[in-house]
Parts: structure tokens; sequence; C-alpha cells
């Protein structure tokens, strides 16, 4: 049974910064790629980052290129999300998935699992 779940969000500070889990099981990094993806009230999802399969080669969104950084431990079956410099425009639930082959990494219809998401809220 796959299962993902998300950790790490919180209250923090403009300028603050955040550093998201996405603990996996019921399938393999070998062959599942892992994004994290975030929503706030009114809107579509946007795609933030994703980790692919193969090469662990990354991609972000333009709003937080430079900012934020992906990344995976195969022994700790997570995935991190390290977010810097947080903007208040960074507020929302981020979620983690799960997707088999992508052709587009930003498209949420490609991800066959999804977590339940935390609260990232930027504030002062």
């Amino acid at each position: 049974q796959v299962q993902l779940v998300e950790s790490g969000g919180g209250l923090v500070q403009p300028g603050g910064s955040l550093r998201l889990s996405c603990a996996y099981s019921g399938f393999s990094l070998d062959y599942y790629h892992v994004g994290w993806f975030r929503q706030t009230p009114g809107k579509e999802r946007e795609g933030v980052s994703c980790i692919s399969s193969s090469d662990g080669r990354t991609s972000y969104g333009d709003s937080v290129q430079g900012r934020f950084t992906i990344s995976r431990d195969n022994t700790k079956n997570t995935v991190y999300l390290q977010m810097n410099s947080l903007k208040s425009e960074d507020t929302a639930v981020y979620y983690c998935a799960a997707g088999g082959p992508l052709i587009s990494w930003i498209n949420v219809n490609e991800y066959d699992y999804w977590g339940q998401g935390t609260q990232v809220t930027v504030s002062s």
C-alpha cells in the first residue's frame, strides 16, 4: 500500500526557512518521481518541485527557483523540501505526490498518489 506523509510545516517569519519532509512507503524511488505541490484556497494546485526517479534530476517552479531545494534520502524513504528566503506568497498547504513516468512534472494529473498536506504560513 502506497503512503506519503508530509511533516515540517508551521509558522515562520518572512525571510525564514523551513524543511518539509515526505515520508513514503509502498514504492521505490527507482520507479517513481516525487513532486511537491502547494495550494491556497480558491486556486489550483501549483507545482513547486520534482525529483526524478531515474537520475535524481530536479525541477523547480519559477516562483521558487533559487530559494527551494528538493532532495531525497533513499535510506530513510524520505524526500525533503528545503525552503529558504520564505515570502508571504509561499503561504499554502504543501503536498507531496508520487507518479510513474512523467511527461510534465507540473501536471497534477500525472501523479498517482498524494499525501494529506502540511500547512506553511509565512507571516510576521
